[in-house]
Order: structure tokens, then C-alpha cells, then sequence
């Protein structure tokens, strides 16, 4: 074998990406070696290749076979002198671009969004999802991100993208004002909303997105607990129900638990009864005016009843016992002076002062 045989052997003849990690862009080894005039280049489905010509896009390739040739690369033969002959090796930069779809990316907010709901008032609110894009223009992706990076992975653009969907979904929450309580109804509807605000800005740097999903959006805990508390309020409220459950609930449990028995079952029922009555007397009351909450005077007694020394209970003349509690009524005293009853234990007498 002659010198220009070996030097001639060393010309790569075939250029191809069998793409197995997932790259969004591959750089072909051409370092230091020339392509072959006549090189057979192979561009699988969901692929594109770029010919870089000294900092210049010269060719863009789309899928199939080509003959690498001055018949089919017309910008390549253009920028070339081939001082040497069409059939003269060329170098050039050959990057692979990969065109197909980029799904389950992951997206979520680092820090809470804060914005003004009708009901809560300021809140923070946090979110995640995921997005799913794929390259759309090449030549235009080149220029705009990867440059002459050699291999260029999805990740390397989950940063600008982070910033860029936190940025457009705060800004559409903010304008939409939907109430917190009714965002997981409107998930489909704002993904959908978010998908075409993003697409643009994916556009001038020659992506697509394919798809926006808003999988979750969340307050903090305290708020969180907060409505919690209030919808255990508003189920509360219906104390004929509440009562109905808990005396259901005693019954499960009194069935599930044969120690306890019909005992257990029993309690269980009366405790609930009870509180739901207590609830219901507050519930009440609480709709009464204050004058109608108000409790009601004590009965003033009857003109000529006496009252128990012991209880209080109004007794009829003449009783010499009390009709509640079985007290003896006790001796009927009268001042000397002038034969006026006395009360018991009085030291002056009621109708003329006379000492007793």
C-alpha cells in the first residue's frame, strides 16, 4: 500500500448517529480528519444534520441517504475553493441534531408564588408539571443555544426553561383572579392557557412545545389547615346529620367491638345525642337577639304564700311543713306590743320598732 493509499484510507467515508443516550445534539468525531468527496451520510428518522464550515452553517440534511457531493452540497461547494479537484476531501464540522420529541419534562416553582385571592387574601402558592417539546428549527437552535457544544443534553435547558414557565404561569394566575378553592377545576383549561403563552418564546430559539401540563398547584400548610378547619365548620353546621352519623358510627363500633356490646353501642349514642344538642342550643341562641337569648325572670311569688326557710318553695297559709322538701314550717312569732307577725329571728318588730 502506497503513502497516498494510507492517507486516502484515513478519510472518513461514512457519517451517521445511532443515537442511544438521549441527546438533543451530537458532534461527529471529525477532528483532525477530513470527509471523503463522495462520503455517504445517513440521517435517520427524527434527525438532522448541519455541516459547519468555519464558524458557518454551510448545509442543513434532513432524513435519508446522501451522497456527499458538489451536486448536493451547494452552499459547502460555494464557501470551498477545491484547489484540488471536486473529488478532494473536505473538513467541516457535521453536528446531529436530534428533531424528535422531548417528553416528561419536569417543571415546578423553587420559591412560593404570592398573589391576591378574593377569599384568603395574599397567599403563596406553589406549583409543578410537566412539558414535552422537540427541535423545530435546527439552523436556528445552533445560533440561539447550543452553539458548538459537542453534546447537548435535555437537561442542559431544564434551567432556562424553569425560569421561563415560573415567569408566564405567575403572570397568567395573577390575570386569570380565579379563586384558590376553584383552581383544580380549571387545571386543563390554564395548562392549555400556559402552553400557547410559552410557545413563542420556545419558538425564537427554533423549538416547539409539544405539550404543558399543570399537574399540581398548593398553598402552604397553615393555609391549607385553615380550610380545613372551615369546611369541618360547614359540615358541622347540619347538626340533625351530625347526629345521625356519630349514632352510626356507635352502632359500627359497638358492632366491631363485642366487649362493649349494646353498653358500648349505648354510650356511644347518648354522647353524641348529647353534643348535638348542646351544638344545637348554641347554634340557636346565636340567631336569638339579645333580648330573646336572654334568660327569663324568676316567678315572683303568690300574695299570701309562705317561702320554705330551707328551698325557697312558695308554701299555702297554714302549712306547717314544706310541700318540697318536707322542712317544718317554722314558729310563728308576734310582737307584744302591738300583735304584729314577726319574721324569724328579727330583733325588732316590723310594725312599731318595739325591741323583741
Amino acid at each position: 500500500m502506497g503513502l497516498f493509499s494510507f492517507i486516502k484510507g484515513q478519510f472518513i467515508e461514512v457519517i451517521e448517529w445511532n443515537d442511544t443516550t438521549g441527546s438533543v445534539v451530537y458532534k461527529f468525531p471529525v477532528y483532525d480528519n477530513a470527509i471523503k468527496m463522495g462520503a455517504q451520510l445517513t440521517v435517520r428518522e427524527s434527525q438532522a444534520a448541519i455541516f459547519v464550515n468555519e464558524g458557518v452553517i454551510a448545509d442543513i440534511f434532513g432524513p435519508g441517504r446522501h451522497t456527499l457531493s458538489t451536486q448536493n452540497m451547494p452552499v459547502l461547494t460555494g464557501l470551498k475553493s477545491w484547489k484540488y479537484g471536486f473529488n478532494s476531501p473536505f473538513k467541516a464540522d457535521v453536528y446531529f441534531v436530534s428533531t424528535a420529541i422531548f417528553t416528561d419534562q419536569k417543571w415546578g416553582t423553587t420559591n412560593p408564588v404570592i398573589m391576591r385571592d378574593p377569599e384568603f387574601g395574599m397567599i403563596r402558592l406553589r406549583g409543578f408539571g410537566n412539558y414535552s417539546f422537540r427541535v423545530s428549527d435546527p439552523a436556528l437552535f445552533m445560533r440561539g443555544i447550543f452553539g458548538t457544544n459537542e453534546n447537548f443534553s435535555a437537561e442542559s435547558l431544564n434551567g432556562f426553561f424553569k425560569t421561563l414557565i415560573v415567569s408566564n404561569i405567575s403572570d397568567m394566575l395573577a390575570e386569570s383572579k380565579i379563586p384558590v378553592a376553584d383552581l383544580a377545576a380549571s387545571y386543563q383549561e390554564l395548562s392549555h392557557q400556559a402552553g400557547q403563552r410559552l410557545n413563542q418564546s420556545f419558538a425564537d430559539i427554533g423549538l416547539s412545545l409539544v405539550g404543558f401540563v399543570i399537574e399540581n398547584l398548593s398553598l402552604p400548610e397553615e393555609v391549607e389547615k385553615m380550610i380545613d378547619r372551615k369546611s369541618s365548620m360547614n359540615i358541622a353546621g347540619n347538626l340533625d346529620q351530625y347526629m345521625k352519623y356519630q349514632a352510626a358510627e356507635a352502632i359500627r363500633e359497638a358492632a366491631n367491638n363485642s366487649d362493649n356490646g349494646l353498653a358500648g353501642a349505648g354510650a356511644g349514642m347518648g354522647a353524641a345525642m348529647a353534643m348535638g344538642q348542646m351544638f344545637n342550643g348554641v347554634m340557636n341562641n346565636s340567631n336569638l337577639t339579645p333580648q330573646q337569648a336572654a334568660p327569663s325572670p324568676a316567678t315572683p311569688p303568690v300574695m299570701g304564700t309562705i317561702a320554705c326557710e330551707h328551698c325557697g318553695h312558695q308554701n299555702p297559709p297554714g302549712a306547717k311543713f314544706c310541700s318540697d322538701c318536707g322542712t317544718p314550717k317554722a314558729e310563728v312569732k308576734f310582737c307584744s306590743q302591738c300583735g304584729t307577725e314577726q319574721a324569724p329571728n328579727s330583733k325588732f318588730c316590723s310594725g312599731c320598732g318595739t325591741k323583741q
